[in-house]
């Protein structure tokens, strides 16, 4: 068989199933052909699952070329009789990777009388169908377009490299006018046990599993009893039940294969990590006539590919077959019958890999801290409701023997008006703004702290377990990889500074392509302007946001002045008034949430960060930041400006001419407040959870069905019948990132955490929603999204620092809604300073200042008052002098005392609870005393472990020695001269054992 063959079929030239059979006859001049070494070459030997020298394609070849492997699709060789759906044709080599893409011809007929075979190509030897010889089997290809055939030339390039790595590959004929075509990639146990040893990926020892003990008897006492009364919530999953058991891993070396229990090297490493390792390659892999690109993910940037992913483990839904671990995560974890049940993390983190892994238990940890607060949340409600009849103000107010007339609220149209007509107002009111609330605000200051201390505990537990000990070196290679935008600037960068030397450069460094010197780098000369664009975008879309916000006040200004105008409106103003503009505020947010992330990602890519990670954490930061604004800034206008810029009768503020400021409630903002919170919370969790989530996958998947079924003209009827896994994991949404999933967590903190002191019920209805949120982001990973690559990493990243964050200013926010939005200083400071007897009687009165009508603006009178009683004064809600004072309706010495009592309020509040979160945080370990005093341990059985199997290795070296004469000598030379070796392998185990102990 010929070295030199065709490397992709469809070529524009007439290509023959002859041709890879054919000795000494070599391709065409010009024509793209593969030369694959044979197996001496160094790193590819044995790469081939079975013997060299057994028959490939009818003939017997030691050579490991690519040959033309034809499979009739007619036959049920390649449909029924396959053992999987997930192997090569051959049902042996198990698909790692799948590389898509989808190809156009200009015109393409078959030869009379074709068949209709189905072409694969694959590497690394394969027994194919060979067809009978003549014109039957002939393709005739007609030419493809310019850009079609530069795209197929740079695949051809780039999947030649990925077989010189080792990897094996398998793909369909392009026998259609268009279509989708799947490279199969499978990595051989060579190229698996090199890449783990270069990613020096831990692996399981011999050593049984050890026991991962509590400190004292009455620990074990309390977890057994807890683990015995859980029991009905756990998981049934092989991973969950060995919670408190570890294996001793080792990072893998080639050098030390006597260390592991390899009992079968196709099983030895999970598909989560093969599938890692084909990655890696892919995307270190060069391609020169891509512009010299590096790795995959650039190919997919312009187009190359279309997708890249690792399969699932079969179909979710199967009633028959074996259980795979999408079956069971399907079954224990992304149904929302088991919504009682704990999340199975483990098998989470072996599916998905520990990024995914670690968002599943953050959300776990956050969704279980949200049940004790909810219980203290409507505990504060219930006290609220059972102390209502108590309330003194709410009393005086509601009395109508009081009479208090107060002022027109608005000029002409509205009339005098008695206090005792907002009641329900004020009795509201009270339900959220009593004693309880501060207590609350404390509490949850507090519970924030503790979240975020046991989720390091958690991180750190879990990072034991799973081995992420040292892995500082993975994301420092992480680092290494430079996204294809970034290398494209760089490139069009060298092409400006000097057009020909950059072409050679290029055309030279090959294999260096990403790792420009530092001439080659992008400056900040040369990222200014997209720092200027995103600096001016950030502050534009913020000004949007509060220009809209405003434009909701004009509109509650201009609609309550239209409504009073209206006796039959006119008495339900304020309701109408309040929840038309929640509603429009509700929309806008959602509306700008989607505008504002679609921004963030544009703005970031101007910026053309280097790496990934770069990206990813300057994307968030900009997504937070804009969303933050957006979703908070009705609730902030509410809460700390609206009522404090509204003057005071005869000296009003105005918006527009004749459109007075809008002022609070009689019984104060909280109770608005409250209801901006709870609607703007709940309507953003339902549409969002519900529409967006739920609706738009659906809306999505039955548009590629519909789109689908337009193009099956073309499609093989056995083949749709029984699809592969790839098409059926192509027909999924691609993974994006965990971004939009924490983006809507953190916003949730913020609601409940922020302005907890309006709304206690804020933890609840979270708690609501995220038993929800959990089940169906489990089901989205599971059912409708392409399985996401594994990632390795120690923590949430840059989402910490903004969770703790939105805590500290969480007291902050509290403190200042305590003190100025509700009326518990003034309640405090008149019922120690000015009250008679000790008691709330009288406040009401207090808090209510004189003015006389007859000072009103000429015009502002209300016209045809039919108020009961001729008014001479009314009462507005401010702390001014009366009219008959010396300086009339100037600030009095109660507004002063009372502003003074509530600054330091805020300092005392915020100071105390900072005290107590930082008192918190010292009084619990970031890492829990059993896994500190674990890591030790392990150290030690990790070092005897190693001495025992040197000694065991040595032993069975002097057995046969000892059998021949004078062997008694040898084997002592023989063990003096290892010795050094072993005490070299001991240091380095030594400091590999350090590094679990510098967590």
């Amino acid at each position: 068989m010929p070295e030199d063959i065709p490397l992709l079929p469809g070529s524009p030239r007439r290509l023959s199933p002859q041709a890879g059979s054919r000795g000494g006859q070599g391709p065409k001049h010009g024509q793209q052909c593969l030369k694959m070494p044979g197996p001496g070459v160094p790193g590819l030997q044995g790469s081939s699952n079975r013997d060299p020298g057994q028959p490939c394609g009818g003939e017997s070849t030691r050579s490991s070329s690519v040959i033309n492997n034809y499979l009739d699709a007619n036959e049920p060789v390649s449909l029924e009789a396959r053992l999987s759906h997930m192997h090569f044709h051959d049902s042996q080599r198990k698909v790692d990777y799948v590389l898509a893409y989808h190809y156009r011809k200009r015109g393409a007929h078959l030869a009379q009388g074709f068949p209709g075979h189905s072409l694969a190509i694959v590497s690394n030897g394969e027994t194919g169908k060979e067809p009978h010889a003549g014109g039957p089997g002939d393709i005739e290809l007609g030419p493809l377009d310019a850009l079609e055939e530069e795209r197929k030339e740079q695949r051809e390039e780039f999947e030649h490299n990925l077989m010189e790595a080792g990897l094996e590959l398998e793909k369909d004929l392009e026998n259609k006018s268009q279509g989708s075509i799947f490279v199969r990639i499978h990595a051989p146990w060579q190229v698996l046990a090199r890449e783990a040893e270069f990613l020096k990926i831990k692996v399981p020892t011999k050593k049984e599993m050890y026991e991962i003990k509590a400190g004292g008897s009455i620990a074990k006492k309390f977890s057994a009893a807890l683990q015995k009364l859980s029991s009905p919530l756990q998981p049934r999953v092989p991973e969950h039940s060995n919670n408190k058991m570890k294996n001793l891993s080792y990072p893998f070396s080639r050098e030390k294969m006597y260390l592991y229990n390899i009992q079968e090297k196709d099983t030895f490493f999970d598909n989560a990590t093969r599938s890692r390792i084909v990655h890696e390659i892919l995307k270190r892999t060069a391609c020169s006539r891509a512009n010299n690109t590096m790795g995959i993910n650039s190919l997919i940037a312009n187009n190359i590919y279309e997708a890249a992913y690792p399969l699932h483990d079969g179909e979710y839904d199967s009633p028959e077959g074996d259980m795979n671990d999408r079956k069971l995560l399907y079954q224990e974890w992304a149904r929302y019958g088991v919504f009682y049940k704990f999340q199975p993390i483990d098998l989470i983190r072996k599916y998905f890999g520990e990024k995914i892994g670690l968002y599943f238990a953050w959300l776990g940890l956050y969704t279980s801290f949200l049940i004790p607060s909810s219980v203290i949340g409507v505990i504060v409600f219930l006290y609220g409701c059972a102390t209502i009849e108590e309330d003194i103000p709410s009393r005086e107010m509601c009395d109508q023997q009081n009479a208090f007339t107060m002022c027109p609220l608005c000029d002409k149209s509205c009339d005098y008006w008695n206090l005792s007509s907002a009641c329900g107002t004020a009795r509201a009111s009270h339900l959220f703004d009593n004693p309880a609330t501060i207590f609350f605000s404390i509490f949850m200051a507090l519970w924030a702290t503790m979240f975020l201390e046991n989720w390091k505990r958690l991180q750190m537990r879990l990072g034991y377990f799973w081995d992420l000990t040292g892995i500082e070196e993975e994301e420092e290679r992480a680092q290494e990889h430079s996204r294809p935008e970034y290398e494209t600037k760089v490139r069009e960068k060298m092409l400006k500074e000097s057009n020909k030397s950059a072409v050679q450069k290029l055309e030279t460094n090959m294999t260096e392509c990403g790792n420009e010197d530092d001439e080659d780098k992008l400056t900040w000369k040369d990222r200014f302007p997209g720092y200027l664009m995103n600096f001016a975008s950030i502050l534009f879309m913020i000004a949007l946001t509060f220009s809209i916000v405003f434009g909701v006040i004009v509109y509650r200004i201009t609609t309550a002045a239209a409504l009073s105008l209206n006796k039959a409106t006119r008495s339900n103003v304020r309701v109408t008034v309040t929840a038309t503009a929640v509603i429009i505020n509700l929309v806008v947010i959602l509306i700008l949430d989607e505008i504002y992330g679609a921004v963030a990602k544009w703005l970031t890519k101007i910026e053309v960060p280097k790496t990934e990670q770069t990206f990813e954490e300057r994307l968030i930061l900009k997504a937070f930041l804009l969303k933050f604004v957006n979703a908070y800034s009705p609730i902030f206008y509410v809460a700390f400006f609206k009522g404090r810029f509204v003057g005071r009768p005869g000296s009003y503020v105005y918006v527009f001419d004749g459109y007075r400021m809008e002022e609070c409630a009689p019984g104060g903002c909280l109770m608005e407040l409250c209801i901006q919170l709870s609607i703007i919370m709940l309507g953003k969790q339902l549409i969002q959870n519900n529409i967006f989530e739920i609706g738009v996958p659906k809306l999505k998947k039955l548009f590629r069905k519909l789109k689908d079924e337009t193009e099956a003209g073309e499609t093989d009827s056995a083949h749709s019948k029984h699809p592969e896994q790839w098409d059926l994991d192509y027909s999924l949404e691609p993974y994006t990132g965990l971004t939009p999933e924490y983006m809507e967590m953190i916003i949730q903190f913020g609601f409940v955490t922020l302005f907890v002191a309006s709304f206690p019920l804020a933890p609840v209805f979270a708690l609501l929603n995220n038993v929800i949120e959990v089940r169906l982001d489990a089901k989205k990973f599971v059912t409708e999204l392409r399985r996401p690559d594994a990632v390795r990493t120690k923590d949430i990243g840059i989402w910490f620092d903004i969770l703790s964050g939105i805590g500290k200013f969480s007291v902050i926010s509290n403190a200042f809604v305590i003190a100025i939005t509700s009326d518990f200083i003034p309640r405090l400071v008149y019922q120690y300073s000015y009250s008679h007897n000790g008691t709330l009687h009288g406040f009401v009165n207090h808090t209510l200042s004189f003015f006389n009508v007859s000072q009103l603006k000429e015009g502002t009178q209300p016209e045809n008052s039919q108020f009961d009683q001729e008014v001479q004064f009314c009462r507005f809600k401010d702390y001014r002098e009366p009219p008959w004072a010396p300086n009339p309706y100037e600030f009095s010495k109660q507004y002063w005392f009372i502003l003074s009592a509530r600054l330091a309020f805020v300092i005392i509040f915020q100071n105390l609870v900072m005290f107590l979160s930082v008192l918190v945080d010292w009084m619990i370990p970031d890492i829990p005393t059993d896994i500190s005093d674990q890591i030790k341990k392990e150290k030690s059985l990790l070092v005897d472990f190693f001495l025992k199997e040197e000694h065991e290795k040595l032993k069975l070296m002097d057995e046969p020695a000892l059998r021949s004469p004078g062997g008694g000598d040898r084997s002592r030379s023989r063990a003096a001269s290892s010795a050094p070796s072993g005490q070299s392998q001991l240091g380095s185990m030594m400091s590999s054992g350090s590094q679990h102990t510098n967590v």
